[in-house]
């Protein structure tokens, strides 16, 4: 169904995320691995204070994405082996099997589609965590310059430093209130931007993955399920046309998948806010650019 396809309207819409950075290139080694675990536990004992919770869900969104990327492998042999399974059944059997594959083999490029999304949020974090491990030194300044006032006037009251350091205090405590105000502004709105990205993502891959189940049961109705009895033959299929036709259409469906297409809407019970909890569709696409951004800004992991 890929071969030679121009871009879909959801990618016209939404020009579709770099590859992923920290998908596993070996296929028989997924996010369970023992170094995923041992990273998941020692991320949060390393680096900056104020960066290590944030640094642990990080390692552990790069550990499913490796995960993912072992089921996308293990999807496309499935598919595979179900066309070369059929091949040696009646005509139905041959014909229809080898279309499901089609059609599982594309289940398993909507997961890898998926996982490159899904490092463009993991990749909006790593620009939040960076942000707090620029704002631990001026803590760490403000807490030491405290320190020594501290020690100073329960060792030495009458000390000419202690004055300095106030000034110092002073300082210090003016640019770590700058620096917690644009900490606290940029972590709400890549908070936002990382995440509206990532249900979009979910969005369509759910939405994609139904159109599919719902074209692969299509294909199933051709199937003759009729019980025969001994010696007895089956009518011949004449399924073809109709089961290339079921493929074509569902390529169609899924090109034409738009979020503004979307057939799940949610329905709120109140409102949370002075504005919808949704966004119109509209601003989605601002978040998309602000997270592609931080794929030059962020470090690789």
């Amino acid at each position: 169904m890929r071969s030679n396809r121009v871009p879909t309207q959801a990618e016209i819409q939404n020009p579709p995320p770099p590859r992923a950075t920290a998908v596993s290139k070996n296929k028989f080694f997924g996010g369970g691995s023992l170094s995923t675990h041992l990273r998941s536990k020692t991320a949060g004992a390393v680096g900056p204070e104020l960066a290590r919770k944030l640094n642990s869900l990080i390692k552990l969104e790069r550990g499913v994405e490796k995960s993912w990327e072992l089921v996308v492998n293990e999807k496309r042999d499935a598919a595979s082996q179900l066309s070369v399974w059929g091949e040696s059944g009646d005509d139905d059997i041959s014909d229809i099997s080898d279309k499901l594959g089609v059609l599982i083999y594309e289940l398993a490029e909507l997961d890898d589609q998926f996982i490159d999304k899904y490092d463009q949020y993991r990749l909006t974090l790593k620009s939040i965590r960076n942000l707090e491990a620029s704002v631990q030194p001026s803590r760490d300044r403000k807490q030491k310059i405290a320190d020594q006032i501290a020690h100073l006037r329960y060792k030495s009251p009458e000390s000419t430093k202690i004055a300095v350091l106030e000034q110092e205090l002073v300082r210090a405590e003016a640019e770590s209130l700058v620096a917690e105000a644009q900490l606290s502004n940029i972590t709400r709105e890549k908070l936002k931007a990382g995440f509206f990205y990532l249900f979009d993502a979910y969005k369509e891959l759910a939405e994609k993955n139904a159109l599919i189940a719902g074209y692969g049961k299509a294909l199933l109705e051709l199937l003759d399920v009729n019980p025969v009895v001994p010696g007895e033959q089956r009518p011949q299929y004449d399924g073809y046309d109709a089961s290339r036709q079921i493929i074509m259409d569902c390529e169609q469906a899924l090109d034409a998948w738009t979020l503004d297409s979307a057939v799940v809407q949610p329905t709120l019970s109140m409102h949370y806010g002075p504005e919808d909890v949704y966004a119109s569709e509209g601003e989605e696409g601002e978040y998309e650019e602000e997270v592609e951004e931080d794929v030059e800004e962020a470090p690789e992991e």
